[in-house]
């Protein structure tokens, strides 16, 4: 970004009519920006937009050097520019694939972190059992099975960290063997095979359209060269045979677990999951950069970072285009844009209705807006893959995985889908956790670290007071390799992450 400050407004690239106010600016004030005057018309809160220059009704307005939306009515100099003068409207769409496909990175070598090598070769940051339900019919059963577990008896086991319960509201009530059939069997199966899970329990009632028996075969899920231990609520006689069958597997798991030990691996086997919630008009500027600095320093050493929310990289999706590494990817990314808007289309909405209220009240007007910010995040490299949602990953460097931008939703196809680490930006303060992967929290503003410092667990507001982009963004990396090694974060030493688990559901339930 080509930025000019004057300590109260910042103008991101010289094309932008807008700038962003860093402080409070109130009615009267007298600034000068880049040698030009400007009165402040309006209250305008920090990290909204003040107009530099006049915009006519119907014109496109830019931030980033990009199009964020079109004026709704004659905005003049000074002027707040939010919701009541700016709309997203109609954009232009200029796709051109491939045309600054970046080279690829100078290897970065010597980077390494700690942790678990798993008999596939892939490596976990975190060692738990997991207990996986089914379908919702069998989720109390799993949670008892887990609860079972508390820290007193794992005290015993020191190398788990610990027993969770994955269970979710769906896995009946849908087409058998249908998209919906097959996207939830993704995301079990991925979780069953994640390298942060040693060893597994799947819990079914035994008449659900999702059942066991289809998820082990269509997910060839195997342990010790056998079947995994399986609990099936009415075959075992109810609730109370369940919990107890479930409770002995996991037992008998325990020892074997506990005999994994992490060790010295490449930062190449770190596959990085990003995801933005909670954002504000800062996070584009301050957290989202940053983070994408740490994953273009990722990616030199050979790791694997992955972007997702298809709905919030809308109206951004033409810069992913021109960096992807072929046609074939392009159109992937393009394909799934097109099925967004058929899909929204169903149901009356449109992409445009994002962002939400608080994303608005913290300065963000447009979803082009906000997905210009979004985008970010995952650094800039070149664009290797496009994935579905909780498909395995099969590339490394740069790779999107369609999703929605609700973030339980959208991290638990990206945990599926296999990051050991997620990376996890907000503007407004996020609690969020995801059990079995870490959820490394960036404020990206002072305000919000200091207010939610015990769920934050890294401030990027420190780059609206002169810190380098970069130079922040290579302390996230660092404190990336850390938290891989097992430092725990905010979110995991307050225990939260197991509620958060909710795969994507297509619908209709039948």
């Amino acid at each position: 970004m080509d930025t000019a400050s004057n300590g109260w407004l910042l103008r991101l690239h010289p094309r932008d009519q807008v700038a962003v106010a860093l402080r409070e600016l109130n009615p009267g004030l007298q600034l000068v920006l880049e040698d030009r005057p400007l009165r402040i018309r309006q209250r305008i809160p920090p990290g909204h937009k003040v107009a530099l220059e006049p915009v006519r009704s119907g014109q496109l307005v830019h931030k980033y050097g990009q199009v964020i939306g079109q004026a709704t009515q004659a905005i003049e100099p000074g002027d707040w520019v939010h919701v009541h003068n700016l709309s997203a409207g109609q954009r232009p769409r200029h796709y051109q694939p491939c045309v600054q496909v970046p080279p690829e990175p100078q290897p970065l070598q010597g980077y390494t972190f700690r942790g678990f090598r798993r008999p596939d070769g892939r490596v976990g940051t975190r060692n738990y059992i997991a207990v996986i339900s089914s379908v919702n019919c069998s989720a109390s059963v799993s949670r008892y099975i887990a609860q079972r577990f508390d820290r007193h008896v794992l005290a015993r086991w020191p190398q788990v960290d610990g027993v969770i319960a994955l269970t979710h509201k769906g896995g009946c009530g849908l087409q058998h063997a249908g998209p919906d059939h097959q996207q939830l069997v993704r995301v079990l199966v991925g979780f069953a095979r994640h390298p942060n899970v040693a060893a597994y329990v799947l819990v079914g009632l035994g008449c659900e359209t999702a059942s066991l028996e289809y998820l082990i075969h269509q997910g060839q899920l195997v342990q010790l060269g056998g079947s995994p231990p399986v609990v099936n609520m009415q075959q075992l006689g109810g609730t109370v045979a369940a919990v107890e069958q479930g409770v002995r597997a996991v037992a008998e798991l325990l020892p074997r677990a506990n005999q994994c030990q992490r060790e010295e691996v490449p930062a190449a086997e770190l596959v990085l999951g990003t995801q933005c919630g909670g954002s504000d008009a800062n996070s584009g500027i301050t957290a989202n950069p940053a983070l994408g600095h740490a994953a273009d320093l990722l990616v030199a050493a050979g790791g694997t970072v992955l972007l997702a929310e298809t709905p919030e990289i809308y109206g951004a999706e033409h810069l992913l285009v021109r960096r992807a590494i072929s046609p074939q990817v392009a159109q992937r990314l393009l394909d799934r844009i097109a099925w967004w808007e058929r899909y929204v289309g169903m149901f009356g909405a449109q992409l445009d209705n994002n962002p939400s209220a608080g994303n608005k009240a913290g300065g963000l007007t447009t979803i082009y807006e906000k997905s210009l910010g979004a985008v970010a995040k995952g650094g800039t490299t070149a664009l290797k893959d496009v994935i579905l949602y909780a498909e395995p990953v099969r590339s490394r460097g740069l790779v999107f995985m369609d999703s929605p931008g609700y973030d339980p939703v959208s991290i638990t196809g990206l945990v599926a889908s296999g990051a050991n680490v997620i990376a996890f930006t907000t503007g407004r303060g996020s609690c969020f956790g995801c059990k079995p992967v870490p959820s490394f929290k960036i404020a990206s503003n002072t305000q919000v670290f200091e207010r939610m410092n015990q769920d934050m667990d890294f401030n990027a507001g420190v780059v609206l007071a002169g810190r380098d982009v970069k130079e922040v963004g290579r302390e996230i990396f660092l404190h990336l390799l850390q938290v891989a090694s097992g430092r725990k974060t905010k979110s995991e030493q307050h225990a939260v992450g197991e509620e958060e688990f909710a795969p994507w559901s297509l619908g209709p339930v039948l």
